[in-house]
């Protein structure tokens, strides 16, 4: 097996383990932004179940085969990818760093994985697009009529992204208390109209929209296995099974218990994403084995952005792929191909209490 992690390289000293990037970012990031970046929906418990449904899940490992030569690599739509993970759309994500967008693009393409651009973050479709050297995914949320959605498709196809998503889990601005209790209100919130479309979208829209652009589309938001069957019915080409990071509906399910019976109705007709927490290697192999074509990550990549930059999301996913190839190699296989739904257990009891930052006992408290 090659070596992919070279800790001793210039620069690289700074960051070799993934809670380095959260600590760093802390201490960059005003009150306001770190809460946005970490917090959820009302109560938190969404958000708490993604990582209780990961944390749940446990590997079942082979032994004795050769895996001396592990491949993490995936396709997506043409391309390559290095790891079978796509960097989810984030909005305000030049609060974080402020090239925002621009520096996201940069870095994922440095590394080889897709971005996707949220569309109430700058600088914006074609000013990313331009900044982009790898795949890119556009995300919209739908703020007007059909006209204003077809201008900004044009602008999208034309500017060269890969695919175009439609978030429709957000029928309804949820109750950030966090946001709320500081009387903190995001800038692009404030200023925001339109909500009254979001919400009347139907299914009908997404067929129209469909129809008429030349574009692979993405539905993401996506809760039920009832809904994954309508959205394939209606030629959705990636089911994205997400709840927004818990920042939506309250009480929800974690994504991860949802994936498999999205993956079920979807029965091979359409690529299947999910996000939700996903923080490790382990939890990227888990959601692989479990159906998902390719995996989200959110808050992982926006402490790396706080802490360094471009720069700091190339790294971040560098230290990620490493634990992802031990991971596989421990798990048995040589790529992600070869993974099934025999390799994971559910069920597994917890170990502790689920929260947002979990995945790493080695942070301190007051993260």
């Amino acid at each position: 097996m090659s070596d992919r992690f070279h800790s001793n390289e210039a620069g690289h000293e700074k960051y070799l383990v993934l809670h380095e990037f959260i600590k760093e970012a802390r201490k960059k990031l005003n009150h306001n932004t770190w809460d946005y970046l970490v917090g959820a929906t009302e109560t938190e418990t969404t958000l708490a179940r993604n990582r209780m449904a990961l944390d749940t899940v446990a590997l079942r490992p082979r032994v004795l085969g050769d895996v001396s030569h592990v491949d993490p690599g995936t396709d997506f739509y043409g391309h390559r990818i290095r790891l079978p993970v796509i960097l989810a759309p984030v909005g305000s994500l030049e609060s974080f760093e402020a090239g925002g967008g621009a520096s996201v693009a940069k870095g994922a393409g440095a590394y080889g994985v897709p971005f996707m651009l949220s569309s109430v973050s700058q600088p914006g479709i074609e000013e990313t697009a331009a900044a982009a050297t790898g795949p890119k995914i556009f995300q919209l949320y739908v703020r007007g009529d059909h006209d204003w959605q077809d201008a900004i498709a044009k602008r999208v196809i034309a500017a060269g992204y890969d695919a175009f998503a439609i978030t429709v889990d957000t029928a309804h601005y949820s109750r950030r208390e966090r946001d709320i209790s500081k009387r903190f209100v995001k800038t692009w919130r404030a200023a925001n109209t339109g909500m009254d479309v979001q919400a009347a979208l139907s299914w009908d829209d997404v067929k129209r929209f469909h129809d008429k652009h030349r574009i692979p589309l993405i539905l993401k938001g996506i809760g039920t296995g009832e809904d994954a069957e309508i959205a394939v019915r209606h030629g959705v080409e990636v089911i994205y099974v997400s709840n927004h990071g818990g920042r939506q509906l309250d009480h929800g399910r974690g994504s991860l218990d949802v994936l498999p019976e999205v993956v079920q109705a979807v029965a091979g007709r359409a690529k299947v994403m999910v996000d939700g927490s996903v923080s490790r290697g382990t939890d990227i192999v888990k959601a692989v084995a479990l159906g998902a074509d390719w995996v989200g990550i959110g808050r992982l990549y926006l402490y790396a952005l706080a802490a360094d930059g471009a720069a700091g999301v190339t790294r971040m996913l560098e230290i990620l792929e490493d634990e992802v190839v031990k991971a596989l190699g421990l798990t048995g296989v040589n790529s992600f191909a070869e993974l099934n739904r025999g390799h994971v257990h559910h069920g597994a009891p917890a170990v502790g209490f689920a929260h947002v930052h979990s995945a790493f006992p080695l942070l301190k408290e007051g993260y």
